[in-house]
């Protein structure tokens, strides 16, 4: 047992009802309680800092993706902005743009559908960075169809990017993260994994998926310092997705259905997933946070 701070802690039941008052209190007993980290009366502020976390944002080059690495390098962290081969260039443009700014960040390539390309980011993060605190898992595609118009290949290639991609990159980042001693992972999921839409029903179930392997690797992790969530956005305009926000018939069918009256941006979602990576989320895991203007409150 890792003895208390404050003198009269002097048993877990004291300590529970004590709680406010603890700074720190570890029981080991069988049966015991565990309160280790415990901030009690404490007037420190609460941080939202990233500084001296080293993360991977997966899908990083443009879109959500490029917004993530820019904001999450502003909040201190030093990125690795991921993405496939192809996306090079515009990686080396979203690290080159940080490193202007005065952030850290360097380009990689990732191809998330196979292992082998995940477990080379992951080792030259850790050889380059001596560790890896968190990942960010963003990379994503969608084909829109009817239900009874998507053929086999479709499901193969969105299934094997929005769902086998993001398993394996939470199962090999969080390898490192449990020899470490803990990290942080955030999927991005969407507010389609809580309520079907017609066209995208491929990418809903995979994103259903990825709300749910977060809550299985954050059960299965989170005894070994490992904290795993999800961010669940509504639609967000990027330049990945200006046909849809031009299309007047999309406009009128969806934003009337968002309580807070507009859609989203690509710093909504970095506001919550800063928030999921820092200090102010320490005992959150397991959760999918809903930016979504009240979407799926209906």
């Amino acid at each position: 047992m890792i003895g208390p701070r404050h003198p009269t802690a002097s048993s877990p039941r004291h300590a529970l009802d004590s709680l406010h008052a603890l700074d720190y209190y570890t029981f080991d007993e069988p049966g015991g309680a565990y309160l280790g980290g415990v901030v009690g009366d404490s007037q420190e502020p609460i941080s939202f800092s990233l500084g001296r976390q080293v993360g991977i944002v997966t899908g990083g080059a443009n879109g959500i993706g490029r917004t993530l690495c820019e904001g999450l390098a502003a909040a201190g962290a030093t990125i690795v902005v991921a993405d496939l081969p192809t996306q090079q260039e515009q990686a080396q443009e979203v690290a080159r743009g940080i490193v202007k700014r005065g952030g850290s960040a360097s380009p990689a390539e990732l191809d998330v559908t196979k292992l082998a390309s995940i477990e080379q980011l992951v080792t030259q993060t850790v050889a380059g960075h001596g560790r890896l605190d968190f990942m960010v898992n963003n990379a994503g595609i969608n084909v829109r169809k009817p239900v009874l118009d998507y053929v086999e290949e479709e499901w193969d290639r969105i299934a094997a990017v929005n769902l086998k991609g993001v398993f394996f990159c939470c199962q090999i980042a969080g390898r490192q993260m449990v020899r470490q001693g803990g990290g942080r992972i955030v999927n991005i999921a969407s507010q389609l994994a809580q309520v079907a839409m017609a066209e995208r029903s491929i990418y809903a179930i995979t994103k259903a998926g990825v709300a749910q392997l977060t809550r299985a690797f954050a059960l299965e992790l989170g005894p070994r310092g490992v904290a795993v969530n999800a961010v669940g956005p509504t639609f967000v305009s990027t330049p990945l997705t200006t046909s849809m926000f031009t299309d007047p018939g999309f406009v009128q069918e969806n934003l009337p259905k968002i309580p807070l009256g507009r859609f989203g941006t690509p710093r909504d979602v970095l506001g919550a997933v800063q928030f999921l990576l820092s200090p102010a989320a320490s005992l959150i895991s397991g959760h999918t946070l809903l930016v979504d203007g009240g979407y799926t409150s209906h």
